[in-house]
């Protein structure tokens, strides 16, 4: 069944209140941070002839400087490889960039997420034990026979652009106020953001001295909604006000200050187990950290839960069974733990990969799956904890394995899906749109690998990594670079439209009259990430724009 292209038959009046061109860069030593993919000029290494003309020097020839085409991916001359606008051209001497086979490219890949072309999952293991019988008789006639049919956020509704200062590593829905999302930067700089209100923002740069982990690290407090836990890669875990800005520190691992990489340690996962009243820290060595959260205090010692001096880059609490902890990290495995017997080398399971780990989580409503995201281009799920977790239910390829300077994709489950089987997930790898090079964000139905949506905007031509969708509301919210975009589904959107007669996009301000903004000396990057498709300024008048979404037929 093919794919269908669906747009809006009306276009919404756009109101967008500029920022003022006077906010310093954060440091012009400090590389870009731009979640688009390089330029052709830096992909491509076209032989350079450089002619010096000497002709007035008395008997010397013309000095001539010949600099050899090299591919980037494997060094070697005579060939070139990348992002070539919106097609990739693999290296020869590699497999295929997207599945990572040999005998074909990724333009000829038969896994390739193009029209009429969804995922192909491996076929599904059809285990039988007692475990499995178990849970089939107990547990899966829990699970709606029928699913519902999906609700897809495909419309920008509004957003904020340039928000942060350095690219958007987390987002999260505050626990009880629908309209309030947190985001976080590689600055360190935590974003309060009241999307209802478009212009009610607040960004706190004191939280972290250095750059904020680029995996989940921030949990609001399961006693109070007003305050938030944070790790950190300078080795804190703060406790932070949001309404006030304030902050604490928990847990310094480098009471010391810089004594070398070898010794710097920083912290990646965070999560809270509500239930033992522990917040668990995980660092760049492997080890596992907690804090009491009633007290506040360190508890316990670090226990090694990794290959010792490897990052733990991940971190989730059973919502379930809270006994049990799921980890994962760049020794290539996602374990299982009890934590009533936390022991080194003592994990319930070890699920293997072939690639780093991104991220590693239980299903949201009865715990059972699991949902793993891994560097080799493979989500894989775990249809069943009770049963054989020696291999997955399913591989799903999907374009996730990027080269640098953006934040690791992450597939995370639908909280809202009682079939716990819709997941989202941005895409690397960009397809051409009407001439344009897009990086569409995914939703794909774990239970088949099928594609069930795939959602864009032709204004926004930056890489989407980081995707939340809302535990109660049919709304998405996605970090681009340094901007924030929420999402509703067409209907609703036109619906808000009829009601407001816009759509309000803004851009961080720290001197508009009335808004409680906190931020740090350094302000913005060089890079120029407008929320345009061919890459000018926007005026501040009315503009359109069209959001596009590829569904199942």
């Amino acid at each position: 069944m093919g794919l269908t292209r669906n747009r809006r038959k009306r276009e919404p009046e756009i109101v967008i209140a500029r920022d003022t061109d006077s906010e310093s860069s954060a440091s012009e030593e400090e590389e870009e941070e731009d979640d688009s993919p390089l330029s052709e000029s830096e992909k491509e290494d076209e032989a350079v002839k450089i002619e010096l003309d000497k002709s007035k020097a008395k008997g010397k020839a013309p000095i001539t400087v010949k600099l050899k085409k090299v591919c980037k991916v494997c060094k070697q001359p005579g060939h070139e490889a990348g992002f070539k606008g919106a097609t990739y051209i693999d290296c020869p001497m590699k497999p295929c960039f997207l599945c990572k086979m040999p005998g074909h490219t990724t333009m000829s890949c038969p896994h390739r997420v193009v029209t009429d072309q969804g995922i192909l999952p491996t076929s599904h293991r059809n285990t039988k034990n007692p475990i499995d019988f178990v849970f089939m008789r107990q547990l899966q006639p829990r699970i709606p026979p029928i699913k519902p049919p999906y609700v897809i956020p495909d419309q920008v509704h509004c957003a904020v652009i340039r928000y942060h200062s350095r690219r958007v590593t987390c987002l999260e829905f505050h626990p009880t106020r629908n309209n309030i999302l947190l985001s976080g930067d590689k600055k360190g700089q935590i974003g309060v953001w009241d999307f209802a209100k478009v212009y009610e923002k607040s960004v706190y740069g004191d939280i972290h001295s250095v750059q904020v982990s680029m995996f989940p690290y921030f949990r609001f407090s399961p006693t109070n909604d007003d305050m938030v836990y944070s790790a950190s890669s300078d080795g804190k875990v703060g406790y932070t006000d949001l309404e006030t800005g304030t902050s604490s520190t928990l847990l310094n691992l480098n009471p010391n200050g810089w004594q070398g990489p070898t010794t710097w340690n920083m912290l990646y996962g965070l999560d809270i187990n509500s239930d033992k009243g522990l917040v668990l820290a995980a660092d760049n060595f492997g080890l596992l950290h907690m804090i009491d959260h009633r007290s506040n205090n360190v508890t316990g010692e670090p226990i090694l839960i990794h290959k010792k001096g490897s990052k733990v880059v991940g971190l989730d609490c059973n919502p379930v069974h809270p006994e049990l902890l799921l980890s994962c990290g760049n020794d290539h495995f996602a374990r299982i733990w009890d934590m009533r017997k936390l022991q080194p080398g003592e994990s319930l399971n070890d699920l293997a990969h072939k690639r780093v780990v991104n991220s590693a989580y239980f299903s949201p409503s009865s715990g059972t799956k699991i949902l793993t995201t891994s560097q080799d281009n493979r989500i894989r799920v775990w249809d069943s904890i009770f049963g054989d977790l020696d291999s997955p239910s399913r591989e799903i390829v999907h374009s996730h394995d990027f080269n640098r300077h953006l934040t690791p994709f992450k597939a995370e489950w639908d909280p809202k899906d009682a079939s716990e089987s819709l997941i989202v997930v941005g895409r690397y790898i960009s397809e051409n749109y009407n001439g344009a090079a897009l990086h569409p964000i995914d939703f794909i139905d774990s239970s088949n690998g099928q594609l069930v949506a795939e959602v864009m905007d032709p204004n926004i031509t930056t890489i989407t990594p980081v995707n939340k969708l809302h535990p109660r509301d049919d709304v998405l919210a996605s970090g681009s670079s340094r901007s924030l975009f929420i999402w509703r589904p067409q209907e609703k959107a036109e619906m808000v439209e009829e009601k407001e007669k816009k759509i309000v996009i803004c851009y961080g301000d720290s001197n508009k009259k009335g808004k409680r903004q906190k931020r740090g000396s350094d302000d913005e990057d060089e890079d120029d990430d407008m929320f345009s498709s061919k890459g000018k300024n926007i005026k501040a008048k009315a503009k359109t724009t069209k959001s596009t979404r590829k569904t199942k037929a």
